[in-house]
């Protein structure tokens, strides 16, 4: 693989120097509080998108006694319409994101102060949308860019009311906007290369009566992936109402629906990149069935996961987010707030091509793999012929939460409950591949092959019923004049998982494992307001999350012994304890805030994903050790100039060597974590005058290793994008007529980040052996424009 630019000293320097030299510049300001962000959706008779925003939308004014930052919809306007939530977010100084293409269709990466995406909790207008039992986030699924409001992540502390059970690194959320007030119909269309295109109609009613407005969207987006042949094709609708009976009494709703068939996109080892080059991906050829041979064995080729065809790595999928959020005065100094809500998902994951032995389905007489299955049509069962099979998940999820939130003297209690039931099945179907290579059936729905006595083939067969629960409270006390908020919570989260495995062709016995996981979790933190402009906060938080379901299968954590599974070893829920102190400034023409943390964890769990196969396995490093700071910077325009910077460090450490069998013992003591860049900066800065802006921005992610003896270096790199729109005059039925152009990895920069989190070692070390890093390569330079009217 050709070496990232980034890896010699100087274009590191250069971007710390970029970033140091802007903060400087921008400590030149300060003085008064802009308006507070809403939810409502864009004026269409504004005249920019950029308007006088402190950061351009990429900072708003916190108030919480914890880090926390906020991206709102004048940010993600100016972003690539097809962008998904983790690229919304690569500035912040504690995130480390990155997309799988330049489009964001095809989903992505993310840590967050070093805690992996699934160790981070995730929402949308309140809802939780980690999977159900690994935790996993897809955040090209869940909303169209354009009709969401504001972005937030808590970086240390999760929010006492959050529902989560999976999140010990904080939580981000998505707040959907409301239903404009006036009507109107919106059209944007996207281009670009690839094959690009992005269709998104939105309507709103306005006040269908004094309180009442809806509104919904329809969007297609189709791209081409960016190496090798495939691409993406997303369809997806959302819709809203609120119904406003005074300022105290509204219920609003959405539905969000998805569906989307993308192929994969390869991961590589280092080997495979030096040999193969950086645009190396799956076949454009299927190798094809061999001609049958009736009475004598034919076996189709074996392929290695380079060589399958690209026609077998489709991921369909499809879900709906369905809730609703009341809110209702009791009483003069009493409030109620309800959540309910429904996730529904189905779809399959994994790369699809198999070679099947055709005497190697399950007999449920005997337990064993005996059963034979003519799969060629050529009258014998001698075979290995190739199919498609991958993982099919269905989950039914429905929940609700609910809060009274009283106020007396000088405390504001907060109280409630969540609680939710999810239904998560995880099949193994396959059906028959033809002489081109296509599957019968790319959703693994139609034509499923059968065994010998009539019921399906499956590679796996799970269900995993978790039921949730959670009580929290929260005691904010206001004393000193309002200078001084205290606010002490607490949370205490249960789920029972209930694990079935029947019989299937991959673990032949059926078995059930019940396990119940709780914890007490307090919380702790405190704002002081020094003058009008400053003010400091403190937060301390334990945070937990339960083990993915995963863990109770035998290619996790269960061993099966004369028939028994059994758990040798039990996998404890991690925990985490969050001590964040900060310092923000907040004034008219600037605002900062400086953040100094510290996390330790207890049985910190390191998740590994094996794209071929859609399986997981889990493993605990104990103890690990993280400290670092964060900066962010942003200002309101000045002379149509306005900027936003961001510097972090983080400094990781695990505690404990790691066994890893009877003889073998890694040296990861004292070792960093992976995933975790030293060093992360963001830079952006803008410049807008009358009817049109331009913007430059810049994002450094340091280096980081990707094994957990750090014996295999991740390089640093740095990737550039451009932005520009153009508002045109209105005419008689065109409205904020807009063009914008979307320019990312500028300087074509090559780099790479592993696609697992949980690689032990590269090297051997006794009679442990060298493990392979697979990686995302960044997707070169590219570009798309927008054009967007309201009617």
């Amino acid at each position: 693989m050709k070496q990232s630019r980034n890896t010699s000293a100087f274009p590191s320097r250069l971007s710390m120097v970029a970033v140091a030299c802007q903060l400087v510049c921008l400590s030149a300001y300060a003085q008064t509080t802009p308006p507070a962000e809403t939810n409502e959706p864009t004026d269409p008779n504004r005249v920019t998108i950029t308007g006088k925003k402190v950061g351009m939308g990429l900072m708003v004014q916190e108030i919480a006694p914890k880090a926390r930052s906020t991206i709102t919809a004048e940010e993600l306007a100016k972003q690539r319409p097809t962008g998904n939530a983790y690229e919304a977010l690569e500035l912040m100084p504690a995130v480390n994101s990155y997309n799988y293409d330049a489009t964001g269709l095809f989903g992505g990466g993310l840590t967050l102060r070093g805690f992996n995406s699934d160790q981070i909790g995730a929402t949308i207008n309140g809802v939780p949308v980690n999977d159900s039992g690994s935790f996993s986030v897809f955040p090209q699924e869940f909303v169209d860019q354009e009709n969401t409001c504001t972005q937030f992540v808590t970086q240390g502390s999760t929010d006492v009311d959050s529902p989560q059970i999976g999140a010990t690194g904080g939580n981000f959320g998505i707040t959907t906007c409301d239903p404009s007030k006036t009507k109107n119909i919106r059209l944007m269309q996207t281009v670009g290369g690839l094959n690009l295109s992005k269709t998104y109609v939105r309507y709103d009613t306005g006040m269908l009566d004094e309180r009442s407005r809806f509104f919904i969207s329809v969007s297609h987006a189709q791209a081409d992936k960016w190496k090798g042949a495939g691409g993406a094709n997303r369809d997806h609708v959302d819709m809203g109402f609120r119904i406003d009976f005074d300022r105290f009494n509204s219920i609003n709703g959405t539905i969000l629906y998805n569906k989307a068939i993308n192929q994969n996109i390869s991961t590589f080892n280092l080997a495979d990149l030096a040999k193969n080059g950086y645009y190396y991906d799956y076949s454009t050829q299927f190798i094809g069935h061999v001609a049958p041979t009736p009475g004598k064995a034919g076996n189709d080729p074996v392929q290695a996961n380079a060589d399958t065809y690209y026609q077998l790595t489709k991921n369909p999928f499809q879900n709906v987010i369905a809730s609703a959020v009341g809110k209702f005065r009791l009483g003069e100094d009493t409030d109620l707030k309800v959540t309910p809500y429904f996730w529904y998902g189905f779809g399959t994951g994994g790369v699809q091509q198999r070679l099947q032995t055709e005497a190697a389905f399950l007999n449920q007489s005997t337990g064993k793999l005996t059963g034979a299955v003519d799969l060629n049509g050529d009258g014998d069962t001698l075979d290995k012929v190739i199919v498609a099979n991958s993982s099919v998940t269905r989950t039914n999820r429905p929940g609700i939460t609910a809060s009274l939130t009283h106020t007396f003297g000088n405390h504001q209690i907060l109280a409630g409950f969540w609680a939710e039931r999810a239904v998560h099945e995880q099949f193994g179907p396959m059906v028959a591949v033809d002489a081109n290579g296509n599957s019968n059936d790319v959703w693994l729905r139609e034509g499923r092959i059968l065994r010998p006595d009539g019921s399906p083939f499956q590679s796996r067969d799970w269900k995993t019923i978790s039921t949730a629960y959670q009580f929290f409270a929260q005691d904010t006390i206001s004393m000193m004049d309002d200078k001084l908020s205290i606010n002490i919570g607490l949370r205490a989260p249960t789920m029972k998982r209930d694990f079935t495995n029947n019989a299937n062709e991959g673990s032949a016995v059926s078995y059930n494992i019940k396990k119940t996981y709780s914890e007490i979790l307090p919380q702790l933190g405190a704002r002081y307001q020094i003058d009008y402009n400053n003010s400091v906060f403190a937060s301390l938080a334990k945070n937990m999350k339960v083990p993915p379901n995963f863990v109770y299968a035998t290619t996790g954590n269960v061993v099966v012994t004369n028939g028994v599974a059994t758990m040798p070893v039990d996998v404890k829920a991690e925990t985490s304890y969050n001590l964040d102190l900060g310092y923000r400034l907040q004034s008219e023409k600037l605002t900062g805030q400086f953040t100094v943390y510290s996390v330790d964890f207890r049985d910190r769990q390191a998740t590994a994903y094996d794209p071929v196969t859609n399986l997981s396995s889990l493993t605990s490093v104990g103890k690990v050790k993280t400290r670092g700071f964060e900066v962010e910077l942003g200002n309101t325009p000045v002379n149509g100039w306005s900027f936003y910077s961001s510097l972090g460090y983080a400094k990781s450490e695990i505690q404990d060597n790691l066994i890893v069998s009877k003889t073998a013992t890694l040296p990861t003591a004292g070792k960093e974590m992976t995933l975790t860049p030293t060093w992360k900066a963001g830079l952006s800065a803008q410049y807008e005058t009358g009817a049109w802006y331009t913007r430059l921005k810049a994002k450094y992610t340091g280096k980081q290793w990707a094994t957990m003896t750090n014996d295999e270096l991740v390089p640093a790199y740095t990737v550039v994008g451009f932005d520009a729109g153009y508002q045109f005059p209105n005419t008689t039925y065109l409205k904020k007529p807009t063009i914008r152009l979307s320019v990312s990895n500028l300087l074509n920069e090559e780099y790479r980040n592993p696609s697992s989190f949980n690689v032990t070692n590269a090297l051997a070390y006794g009679t442990a052996a060298g493990k392979s890093v697979f990686y995302y390569l960044g997707a070169p330079r590219y570009a798309s424009v927008t054009f967007s009217t309201d009617f």
